[in-house]
């Protein structure tokens, strides 16, 4: 694992402040099924990263959005707010979170102890979204090399509407990181991956980690959801 990522020089994606609108990503992203379930994380009121709803009072996001970008300190889980389907000025639901649960192997700032692998954490909502607004996602194993996938993302480009990275592929799998050929922009920490099958809901099967240049080449880092996300899960609540 270490030899694979020694070639990806990787860029940590959260932290955005908000950018423009661009009015040309809904349509592409309408075409995906129950995609509001992906929703912009309002961090502080200053930064941004991506989160998707997993059950009805939790969110799947990047565990490095819990710490403020420019000092490293972590960020109360209380002044983020998950707007779950914003499209535009409305979302289809909002909810503030209240409680956050990090990966026990996640270590803020990458070092030799620490992999993009454990980037992940799971938001509790101060109440839970009824089906009728939104339907969470359903959770699958990881996809294998070769793989074709979708990323939904809010991102500093279209931080009020999201993006839909579609067809891209898992180029390698180590451990629990995924190297993706999607590509991704500051703020979509914490974006889906998305498994999609034509006349079935897509299955969340990865979250973006970071974006990263392999060679020339632009990649993307993302971390599999191992059985560890169950007992975030359970943790949160």
């Amino acid at each position: 694992m270490k030899r694979l990522l020694a070639a990806v020089a990787a860029a940590i994606i959260s932290g955005a402040s908000f950018g423009a609108p661009a009015e040309a990503q809904s349509a592409r992203v309408s075409a995906v099924p129950g995609w509001e379930a992906v929703g912009r994380l309002n961090i502080s009121g200053r930064n941004m990263c991506t989160g998707s709803l997993i059950a009805p009072n939790l969110v799947l996001t990047a565990a490095h959005c819990l710490y403020n970008p420019q000092t490293g300190q972590a960020v109360n889980p209380r002044t983020i707010k998950f707007e779950a389907g914003l499209n535009g000025r409305r979302a289809k639901a909002e909810r503030q979170v209240v409680k956050a649960v990090i990966h026990p192997g996640y270590r803020h700032r990458w070092s030799d102890r620490s992999e993009p692998g454990s980037d992940i954490a799971v938001l509790r909502l101060n109440k839970p979204i009824s089906a009728s607004e939104v339907r969470p996602f359903a959770l699958a194993a990881a996809p294998l090399p070769g793989d074709s996938v979708d990323v939904l993302s809010y991102s500093m480009q279209t931080s009020t509407r999201p993006a839909r990275e579609r067809g891209c592929t898992i180029l390698s799998s180590r451990s629990e990181t995924l190297i993706t050929s999607c590509k991704v922009d500051y703020g979509a920490s914490g974006s889906p991956v998305l498994q999609i099958v034509p006349g079935q809901a897509p299955r969340l099967v990865s979250v973006i980690s970071a974006k990263a240049q392999m060679g020339r080449r632009p990649v993307s880092l993302a971390t599999s959801l191992d059985g560890s996300l169950w007992a975030l899960m359970r943790r949160a609540g």
